[in-house]
């Protein structure tokens, strides 16, 4: 089997230097290298730089694929938009993981498929991917909490254990998630019950009076500093952090209901999936055999139908089945075998098989001397 190895990073708070793209460029002549991204592949030899390393100096995100399975995403935060005691509760293990570095956290997601054998192409993936990154970095959880899910279903996790708050619109996936959540190969059954734990969300976007209404309780000097880091561009992520502290301040119900609702244990959890699993595959064999049990009583309607149409012209198709015989092609022995086949029947239907065998009898006599035709008929137990 072939080998391929994909790896893509992404700039996404401010662009590479000139510098910064030519120390990247000493690691591969054949990178495609531009102002915010390194894209490479592989089908021989490997990647020369460490991912962390360019991801603590460089880069804002990461995607590796390699065809035996192997699946990693990597995303970088301030530490003021991702708290490290709340990713080290929702990601915990081999799966999802984060450590600190310069005031940045860097977050990892990681899937392995023992089976592997697969060839999915990476151009494309990290692009559905890193809006992930600007959920996270907004407050939203349930990127952490795929990740939670990764390591509940890679068994990295004690079955007492009780999962951590359960973000709102878990059944209700952006287009970004979803592709995360495929990326990481949940099994389905294992989201559908941990979002039964979840409550609906409406409408996350907040209304212009909602954040008039905020920013008119703002002191003004505050106000001030706002400005000031906004129109210097000192401060790339001021937007999201003010977005994170309106919604903090602003919607603290839905996030205290969220705490205080009752965690399962990854053994509820696990044992739900199962059982959705097996419903599942009951219904599925249910189906199949409905949809088996239709197709044979439409086909039994088909034959009746046809033996019904042949009934009347019955020496008509004696006279058809020497015709073919006559032809000494194997395909037309084969079609007068079939036929003859539909005569025994319909004989068998009227009550004249003896008929059918004098008629046969002598078919076979005239047709001593054509071997190839009578083996047919003693395969067709004729």
């Amino acid at each position: 089997m072939s080998e391929y190895q994909y790896y893509e990073f992404q700039a996404v708070d401010r662009p590479l230097t000139e510098k910064e793209k030519q120390e990247l460029r000493s690691h591969s002549t054949r990178a495609r290298i531009t102002p915010t991204s390194f894209v490479n592949d592989y089908s021989w030899g490997g990647f020369k730089g460490d991912e962390d390393k360019w991801m603590e100096k460089y880069f804002d995100a990461f995607l590796y694929l390699a065809n035996w399975g192997t699946h990693i995403l990597k995303l970088r935060f301030p530490c003021g938009l991702l708290d490290p005691k709340t990713v080290q509760m929702y990601c915990p293990g081999e799966g999802a993981f984060a450590y600190e570095k310069n005031g940045k956290v860097i977050l990892t997601f990681l899937s392995e498929e023992e089976e592997g054998d697969e060839w999915t192409e990476g151009d494309g993936l990290l692009s559905s991917l890193i809006s992930v990154r600007a959920e996270i970095a907004a407050g939203d959880l349930r990127g952490l909490y795929l990740g939670w899910l990764l390591c509940v279903q890679n068994g990295e996790l004690d079955e007492e254990e009780i999962e951590p708050p359960v973000p709102p619109g878990l059944g209700q996936l952006s287009a970004s998630l979803e592709s995360l959540n495929e990326f990481l190969r949940i099994d389905p059954h294992l989201l559908q019950v941990a979002a039964q734990g979840s409550q609906i969300i409406e409408d996350t976007a907040p209304g212009k009076e909602e954040v008039l209404k905020w920013v008119g309780r703002l002191p003004s000097g505050e106000k001030d500093d706002i400005l000031a880091r906004l129109i210097a561009g000192k401060a790339p992520s001021l937007t999201t952090e003010l977005f994170r502290r309106f919604i903090k301040e602003s919607r603290k119900g839905d996030r205290e209901i969220a705490e205080k609702s009752q965690g399962r244990t990854v053994g509820e959890l696990l044992h739900a999936a199962e059982e959705r699993a097996e419903e599942q595959r009951r219904l599925t064999a249910r189906k199949a055999a409905e949809e088996k049990a239709k197709r044979d009583r439409e086909a039994v309607m088909a034959r009746v139908k046809y033996l019904q149409e042949i009934a009347g012209r019955e020496p008509r198709v004696w006279k058809q089945v020497e015709d073919l015989i006559a032809t000494k092609h194997p395909k037309n022995y084969d079609q007068a075998v079939k036929l003859l086949l539909d005569l025994q029947e319909l004989a068998a239907n009227k009550g004249r098989v003896d008929e059918f065998k004098s008629k046969l009898g002598t078919l076979r006599a005239a047709e001593a001397r054509k071997p190839s035709f009578l083996k047919r008929l003693g395969k067709a137990r004729l």
